[in-house]
């Protein structure tokens, strides 16, 4: 069997980031000239162990247990991890806990999917509201379109975006599926005069997202239905879906997408913007297991498929991947720069390990929508029900202007 310093010592020809590993024995390895980015230190050989059981999950898993120290630079340690590709572990055990936390989690019932909703997004009003963006609160992929110089002025970007893409009229209704905090519910009603109704599985979010719109005397305007995305009542003028397929699961991704078709009436419109794959592969196991269980990245091809089959017709495909590498810096620089006033909230609940693992999944996220080898992207599917005649714009102008 290979050691970690056999491992890491192939691996590292691979980039170009200078980083040293200290073992649990006091011996060291270093790599490339320099100063170090980063130092990673095995405290014992449990974290040795895990590194060669499960390969990249394992040094992941040694660094929440505290097994494994990271000094210097977390998402330098993260870029250089995406260089290097220490790939799948020999063993095959990776690919079998994979395989069984779908059958502990997968979303295929209604009720396993709220569950999985709420261990993630139910984390509370005030904790988000300390790292996300002062615009909307809007937990996805922003727009950085050239100037932008903070993440409210990119999330306001986006909602814009969206809103032209599906050319929101006043007075027409739509339904804004996985609404979160509502951003973009109230964007929509405030610079385009739409009706929206919110769709949302959290119960944490829809009550403070009810009480927000009562708040600001919208309840004639805005309203949000606590249901699954496979369950989205009546049909809208248009329908927009920002970050909802990603948690549709492994095997549901055709029963939401024809929610998603259901949902819009004959001729309108309706955006789809997910994280997908070019390629089918697995999901990333620790996202999963840590951060969004049961949670499933589609491929971009199987998508499009998908809706093909629902008799939706594909207008434009945008690729904002770049745009979510740039989110996800800001969004880590927060949440590092606030944790003392998160772990406040609660120190039971947001403790160091959770410091651990949310700062591994927003910088090693960042560094994945950054590199070059990825195959994760953000797509933005602009589509019909059925096929749009001469009323739709021949070209994207309309965008701009």
């Amino acid at each position: 069997m290979a050691t970690p310093r056999q491992l890491l010592t192939e691996a590292a020809a691979r980039t170009a980031v200078p980083f040293r590993v200290v073992f649990a024995d006091g011996s060291d390895f270093r790599h490339g000239a320099g100063e170090p980015a980063f130092t990673l230190i095995f405290r014992n050989r449990r974290a040795a162990l895990r590194t060669l059981s499960f390969g990249h999950v394992g040094l992941i898993e040694a660094y929440f247990a505290g097994d494994l120290e990271v000094e210097g630079s977390l998402p330098m340690a993260f870029r250089a991890g995406m260089d290097m590709n220490l790939g799948k572990p020999p063993s095959g055990l990776l690919k079998l806990r994979n395989a069984l936390h779908e059958w502990r989690h997968s979303n295929r019932s209604i009720a396993q999917a709220k569950a999985n909703a709420r261990f993630h997004y139910g984390l509370g009003t005030e904790f988000y509201r300390l790292w996300l963006d002062r615009a909307g609160m809007l937990y996805t992929c922003a727009y950085w379109k050239e100037g932008t110089q903070t993440l409210e002025e990119a999330q306001v970007n986006k909602m814009e975006h969206v809103a032209r893409k599906i050319r929101l009229a006043p007075g027409e209704t739509f339904v804004d599926i996985g609404c979160g905090f509502g951003g973009f519910l109230f964007h929509a009603w405030e610079h385009h005069g739409a009706i929206g109704t919110g769709i949302n599985t959290t119960t944490e979010q829809v009550a403070w997202l009810r009480s927000e719109i009562r708040r600001r005397g919208l309840t004639d305007r805005l309203q949000v239905i606590e249901a699954d995305f496979r369950e989205i009542p009546g049909q809208y003028d248009k329908v927009v879906s920002i970050g909802v397929l990603e948690h549709a699961g492994r095997n549901q991704l055709r029963d939401v997408v024809r929610a998603h078709a259901d949902a819009l009436k004959p001729g309108g419109l309706g955006m789809l913007h997910f994280i997908g794959h070019v390629g089918v592969f697995d999901t990333e196991y620790y996202i999963r297991e840590y951060i969004f269980p049961g949670g499933w990245i589609p491929s971009l091809a199987e998508t499009l498929a998908a809706m093909d089959a629902c008799g939706l017709e594909i207008l434009d495909v945008e690729n904002l991947r770049r745009h979510y590498a740039l989110t996800l810096d800001e969004w880590a620089r927060r949440f590092e720069a606030n944790w003392p006033q998160i772990t406040a909230l609660d120190p039971q609940r947001f403790d160091t390990r959770f410091y651990r693992q949310w700062r591994t999944y927003l910088w090693s996220c960042a560094e994945m929508f950054r590199s070059k080898n990825s195959r994760t992207h953000l797509f933005q599917i602009l589509f019909s029900k059925g096929n749009v005649g001469g009323e739709h714009p021949m070209s994207r102008a309309y965008l701009y202007t």
